[in-house]
């Protein structure tokens, strides 16, 4: 059974690097990345650079998680992820026993980049397979097959990874219920520690976006996706998987500590072209350009914007990651952080959602139920709409 307190109000920071190279661009992706690696050199250099131009971002808080993501962190060599360790640790303090994750692809996975990766310092991996079925891969133009996406787990567990977390997307068209089945089966007989999965949403100026507008492909099914989804919410438990976030799930003790850092309104400190940071105040995000990045921070200049966060802002920001995970919204943080006008704001439209059956009231937490996780966005919504009526 989930502990709803197993976090630690007094955790430290983390550290995000974004490393922006893919090995093709996929179907349903919208993040900032380029195919063009011949900058590779240049962009880790600068990577490097930004982490001591930001070294006092944090205040001398020391790191509990280091996050390599992307894009595609596994696309860059081992040596180069080995300077990067070296330039957090030269301006940063560190926990003993951080949590250093690196996203990888399958076909970057190989028994002899995995050792290298773990001797590296690497400890966690999270790999992008999105589906154990040819016909999807094929669809979302990624650069692997199912073969090799079985094969990579194996390969890094042999190499002595022992916390794996493992991307899948349903809600696919043309993945019926029993694909989906299928896939979850084949996760689960690999014996990971931890999945996300995610329902398929077609962002703007993508390849799937481009294929609907022109009648190419057909739109994700709503119903098929909610259906998919409540699957893995009767499937994965029995596997001993803990549903902790609405796309995330762990065995006992591997919730991801980087992204609950996130969840939990912790400060962290983002690396390399788009990147955030946060620090509680206000949020800071990076240039989504490789060139400019890179010329800038040559000049010693981090080309980043920024924005001071409203009491508006931070009270929008807890009810919309609170809210996706088990442990919810402690009602206690509500009013010592906002007042005793807001909670009680706060509250009467919770009784609404409860009546409904999409909130629950737990050990004095918010809670989404099964029902309530479906709609998770639409909830969060209702209370922003509540908030911006006091415009403060």
């Amino acid at each position: 059974m989930l502990d709803y307190f197993w976090f630690d109000p007094t955790r430290m920071p983390g550290i995000y690097i974004h490393i922006p190279f893919c090995h093709q661009a996929c179907s349903y992706c919208d993040f900032h990345f380029s195919t063009q690696v011949k900058a590779k050199n240049d962009l880790v250099g600068a990577l490097a650079r930004e982490i001591h131009l930001r070294r006092n971002y944090l205040k001398g808080k020391p790191l509990t998680t280091i996050y390599f993501g992307g894009g595609t962190p596994s696309i860059i060599g081992v040596d180069q992820i080995k300077e990067l360790l070296r330039a957090i640790a030269d301006n940063h303090a560190i926990e003993i026993n951080p949590e250093v994750t690196l996203e990888a692809n399958p076909e970057d996975l190989t028994s002899e980049k995995a050792e290298a990766l773990i001797a590296a310092g690497v400890n966690r991996l999270s790999i992008g397979i999105q589906s154990f079925r040819d016909e999807d891969l094929r669809l979302m133009n990624r650069s692997h097959d199912a073969k090799h996406a079985v094969q990579s787990v194996r390969n890094a567990q042999a190499a002595g990874f022992k916390n794996i977390s493992v991307d899948l997307i349903y809600g696919v068209p043309g993945l019926s219920d029993d694909d989906w089945k299928k896939n979850m089966e084949q996760v689960f007989a690999l014996d990971v520690q931890h999945l996300s999965c995610y329902s398929l949403t077609i962002e703007p100026r993508t390849a799937f976006a481009k294929w609907i507008k022109e009648g190419q492909m057909r739109s994700p099914d709503e119903e098929q996706s909610s259906t998919q989804f409540e699957l893995l919410m009767d499937h994965a438990p029995v596997a001993g998987f803990e549903h902790y976030e609405i796309s995330n799930f762990a065995k006992p003790g591997f919730l991801s500590r980087h992204n609950t850092s996130y969840w939990l309104g912790e400060p962290y400190v983002g690396i390399g072209p788009s990147a955030h940071s946060y620090d509680i105040h206000s949020r800071q995000w990076n240039i989504s350009n490789n060139a400019s990045y890179i010329q800038s921070i040559a000049e010693g200049k981090v080309p980043l914007e920024r924005e001071e966060l409203t009491r508006s802002d931070k009270f929008n920001e807890m009810i919309l990651t609170s809210l996706r995970t088990a442990w919810g919204i402690y009602e206690k943080r509500i009013l010592e952080n906002f007042g005793e006008e807001r909670a009680e704001e706060f509250s009467r439209k919770a009784d609404v959602w409860m009546q409904k059956g999409m909130l629950e009231l737990r050990d004095k937490h918010y809670v989404l139920t099964r029902s309530g996780k479906h709609f998770a966005d639409r909830i969060a919504g209702d209370f922003f709409i509540l908030l911006n009526k006091n415009n403060s």
